[in-house]
């Protein structure tokens, strides 16, 4: 083996050596491998100008070639532990738990402002003697319509924006289909609310929803009048809204009652004085009501000559975005947790 040869490895070692300990990370340590130890790198290379050599030389220059790949080997498995306990000291260091700081809050959950109003609703409603029931959201015409006195082809059909279903079913678009199940089902005397979702097909927009809450309430007996649905209400209202409230009901029509009236309770905003909220008229409308038509108790065996009952019904997210102040109804629907957890709770 000729002298430059050994002298060349030797050099050749000394410079890989030298240029592995400027290496700083993992992807210049593995350049370094690639350019030394790899298929083409220079060790291989000088593994080829070991057959340029005479014969006699060979073997002693493949040991020389074969240590040089040993010491570079072993020089990068060095190398490669000592960046490995670099970075995994670096990464304990950033995930490094102080013990003496103040331990994080728990991110608790709250009822959704809906659940908590309906809640709420049931509850004042339990303490004047009423009981909680419900019904199915999917519905037939019979249940929906035909009971509470509105036929096929009556007009106030076209109010409800339907989402009908097959095989005639439908889903329910008022709550007002419990009272009748419930009619069916049990005798007066009885008072019950029946709260629950209810879908119409109306577009979205800050007053709609095709999705929303109801409560609807019912009472029969045998000697109910107006003056008593209207203590009923003025209870409730004044419970709901937290204060006293001045309370009047207009004639209005709906199939199912006779008389029927829609209820207004003195502005929440300027008590009866006039402003934007009530358009200067001191009454925001809240819901609906009236005395139980005749026919509709009829239809489910009752004898109106008998028995009387009052029913009324109100919309859940009206009732909370006048209590509360919320300009759009979509805003329960949306899931953004800071409007979600803005809303106080009833009680």
């Amino acid at each position: 083996m000729t002298e430059p040869f050994a002298a060349g490895i030797e050099r050749l070692r000394q410079e890989a050596l030298g240029t592995l300990e400027s290496v700083g990370d993992t992807a210049a340590l593995e350049a370094w491998r690639v350019h030394y130890l790899g298929k083409g790198g220079v060790v291989t290379e000088e593994l080829k100008r070991i057959g340029g050599l005479a014969p006699a030389e060979r073997p002693a220059a493949g040991q020389i070639v074969n240590d040089l790949k040993r010491a570079l080997s072993e020089a990068l498995d060095v190398a490669r532990a000592t960046l490995e306990a670099a970075a995994q000291e670096q990464a304990s260091a950033r995930e490094a738990v102080d013990v003496t700081l103040p331990g994080r809050g728990v991110d608790m959950g709250v009822a959704h402002p809906l659940s908590e109003a309906m809640a709420h609703i049931e509850a004042i409603f339990v303490g004047l003697g009423f009981a909680v029931t419900s019904g199915p959201e999917i519905e037939d015409e019979f249940h929906n319509f035909e009971a509470l006195n509105i036929p096929a082809h009556h007009p106030a059909r076209a109010m409800h924006d339907t989402f009908y279903l097959d095989h005639g079913r439908l889903l329910r678009t008022h709550t007002s289909t419990v009272q009748i199940r419930y009619m069916e089902r049990h005798r007066p005397p009885f008072r019950i609310i029946a709260p629950g979702r209810v879908y119409r097909s109306d577009a979205p927009d800050p007053t709609h929803s095709p999705v929303f809450h109801q409560v609807e309430g019912l009472a029969v007996g045998p000697d109910l009048t107006m003056g008593h649905l209207k203590s009923v209400l003025k209870t409730f209202l004044q419970a709901f809204f937290d204060r006293r409230l001045a309370l009047r009901l207009r004639p209005s029509y709906f199939p199912f009652t006779e008389p029927s009236a829609e209820v207004d309770i003195s502005c929440l905003l300027c008590g009866g004085s006039g402003c934007r909220v009530c358009k200067n008229t001191g009454w925001i409308e809240v819901l609906g009501c009236g005395l139980v038509h005749p026919a509709v108790l009829a239809r489910v065996g009752l004898d109106p000559e008998v028995v009387r009952g009052f029913a009324f019904g109100m919309g859940v997210e009206r009732l909370v975005m006048l209590r509360d102040g919320i300009p759009d109804v979509r805003l329960f629907y949306e899931n953004d947790l800071r409007f979600l957890k803005s809303i106080g709770p009833c009680a």
